[in-house]
This record gives structure tokens, sequence and C-alpha cells, in this order.
């Protein structure tokens, strides 16, 4: 079974300064955490909080999602960190 991502569910960490999300590949359960380098990047005039972050991640969600199947199938990692080289 391929990656998934059935939870919508996403967080802002400002303590690492990025979006935790997750995916599933069968029954385990796959942490991503991507840079908040990379959000600003898609949307360079956006702020930098909470909000604004969550915004961008969403707004990008199927590309971001894209890219981290790709990093998974490459890593098969429990938690993976996407950066702009990701990108």
């Amino acid at each position: 079974m391929p990656l998934h991502f059935p939870n919508a569910s996403r967080i802002f960490d400002p303590a690492r300064q990025c979006v935790t999300f997750w995916g599933h590949d069968s029954t385990f359960e796959i942490a991503f955490h991507v840079d908040a380098e990379v959000l600003h990047r898609f949307s360079p005039k956006a702020g930098h909080d909470e909000a604004a972050s969550l915004q961008v991640f969403d707004v990008n969600r199927a590309r971001i999602e894209r890219v981290a199947s790709g990093v998974y199938a490459r890593r098969r990692q429990n938690f993976n960190r996407l950066s702009a080289a990701d990108f």
C-alpha cells in the first residue's frame, strides 16, 4: 500500500520552525516536518507566525504531500524532515 494522508491534522512548531503532519503506510504512522523556510519560499509575502505558516501549508498541501511521498519512498523512515533541498 502506498503512503497516504487520511488525517488533515497539522501543527506549527515554533521551536523547531516547522509544520508537522502525518502520513500512513499501512498501519504505520509516518511523521513529517516541513521547514518554515520551505513555506516562506512558497509564499514570500506571508507572515512567519503560526496562522500564516499553516495557511501556506494548506494552500500547498498537495505539493507537500507529493514531495513527502517521494522522500519516504527513498528513505523509508518513521520521521522525515522536508527541507528546501527536497523541493
